[in-house]
């Protein structure tokens, strides 16, 4: 019961000794990082002063599309991309379990049991039975004086965040890209749908042509430029349908589904568009962002890592316990007779290394200046990319609604053109341009509602929303 007691204080001193010494290394201070007072672009904020942020809202909120909603759960829950994402998660987390079980004591149990028989050799040696038994429980425990294993699993635990963040990127992006996806296929169909109606109305203008030029009142070159036009629309319309087969492909492969035909909604331009998109807070993009906080948490690691390099530097310092039972005869194994124990510690301390401790030194510091200048680029690519989607959200509203007014300038000039042509007053000249031009404006117009919603998705993504 004494040496237990010795035991048991050797233990616990090791323990005050372990709890009062100190950690090598700075502790992790967030840089301060120049950032602008307001975003590029953005629009005024308004008078009552709350400044929220489109990056806040939940991507279900943004969407009202039930089909597009539908389209992105399907994806959050099977896209491929995510679901690796999660496992690089779960390794990052066994491994910081992995090396936080070095800040204890390793204990190991031993028991053996053995019998021997030895047969006679000579007539003075008989033969003789030998059974021996062992039971001992054995302690290893490297104290943590200078902090080095706390620091390794500091730097472990970041590398966990920093995985994490990582997931919460791909899920960001995934969004992004089902939405923009989205959005296309729909545009594509209207282009589909625009092509098939101006081949059927390039069909009458034909048969309309013809017509004319058997009662002498066209010219073969009418016919000719009639059945032109119908050509044009025409082939138009195979390209169209291979775009929008490869364009389900790529939601079909974005939601973990195999390629096949992807269900629709409402049409493009009656897919809701946010009146007013406040960008928020400068300084909001440093929590929100995904990348930005992967690259912090990057850089945390980092950080710890200058102490474990800094404690490699100073004495290891090992205690070791061994004590249990152990006898020649089976029968007195768990007699008093039978214990047993030692006790011991043990000191390394680094006397000559040729320069790779301080070389270790160095270079962790090295690679912290490292990660440093990449969050600072990190966080600097983020304020562009905002400003850059605010630019384009706003720009591209001002064509569309530029577009639309030419748009319904040209279909008034169409309709015009094949009045005055079928009641000879102009000539068919007149309505091949107006048509061309009519086609190719309400082309126009479908790709600048198109330009218009990807671009606020794109901004949606650039200020960190979409994996909340």
């Amino acid at each position: 019961m004494r040496r237990t007691r010795i035991l048991s204080v050797a233990i616990a001193a090791a323990g005050a000794v372990l709890l009062g010494g100190c950690l090598m290394g700075p502790d992790y201070q967030r840089p301060a990082i120049s950032t602008p007072t307001v975003y590029r672009g953005a629009p005024p904020e308004p008078r009552t002063g709350v400044a929220g942020s489109i990056g806040d809202e939940k991507w279900v909120d943004l969407f009202q599309d039930p089909v597009l909603r539908q389209l992105e759960q399907q994806a959050l829950q099977r896209n491929y991309d995510i679901r690796i994402a999660a496992t690089r998660v779960l390794e990052a987390q066994q491994e910081a379990g992995i090396v936080r079980a070095a800040e204890f004591p390793e204990v190991n149990a031993n028991a053996d049991a053995i019998t021997q028989r030895n047969p006679k050799i000579a007539s003075a040696i008989n033969g003789y039975s030998t059974r021996f038994g062992e039971l001992n429980l054995s302690v290893l425990w490297n104290l943590d004086f200078w902090g080095r294993y706390r620091r390794t699993t500091e730097a472990a635990r970041d590398q966990w965040l920093a995985t994490q963040w990582g997931q919460r990127e791909v899920v960001s992006s995934v969004v992004a890209q089902v939405a923009s996806g989205y959005f296309q296929l729909r545009q594509l169909d209207d282009a589909l749908a625009l092509a098939h109606k101006a081949l059927a109305a390039r069909q009458d203008s034909l048969r309309l042509t013809n017509i004319l030029e058997q009662h002498g009142s066209a010219s073969q070159l009418d016919v000719s430029q009639a059945q032109e036009l119908v050509s044009q629309a025409g082939e138009t319309i195979p390209d169209l349908e291979r775009q929008i087969a490869q364009q389900e492909n790529a939601i079909s492969t974005l939601t973990g589904a195999n390629p096949g035909v992807v269900p629709r909604g409402a049409a493009l331009e009656a897919q809701p568009n946010p009146p007013a998109v406040p960008p928020g807070l400068t300084s909001e993009i440093l929590e929100r962002r995904p990348d930005v906080r992967q690259a912090e948490a990057a850089l945390m690691a980092a950080n710890a890592e200058i102490g474990v390099a800094r404690a490699a530097m100073f004495p290891n310092i090992s205690l070791t316990g061994d004590g249990g039972l152990e006898s020649f005869a089976l029968n007195h194994l768990f007699t008093s007779a039978g214990r047993q124990w030692n006790f011991g510690a043990d000191l390394v301390q680094p006397v000559f290394a040729a320069g790779s401790l301080h070389a270790a030194v160095r270079l962790t510091e090295a690679e912290k200046q490292q990660m440093l200048l990449t969050y600072g680029q990190t966080v600097q690519q983020a304020f562009r990319q905002v400003s850059d989607s605010l630019a384009a959200l706003q720009r591209d509203h001002e064509f569309r609604q530029q577009q639309q007014t030419l748009t319904e300038s040209a279909e008034k000039a169409e309709q015009l053109s094949n009045l005055l042509y079928r009641h000879g007053g102009g000539s068919f000249l007149q309505v091949l341009v107006a048509e061309t031009n009519s086609f190719s404006a309400q082309l126009n117009l479908s790709q600048a509602e198109l330009n218009e919603r990807l671009a606020l998705v794109q901004l949606y993504n650039a200020l960190g929303g979409g994996w909340q």
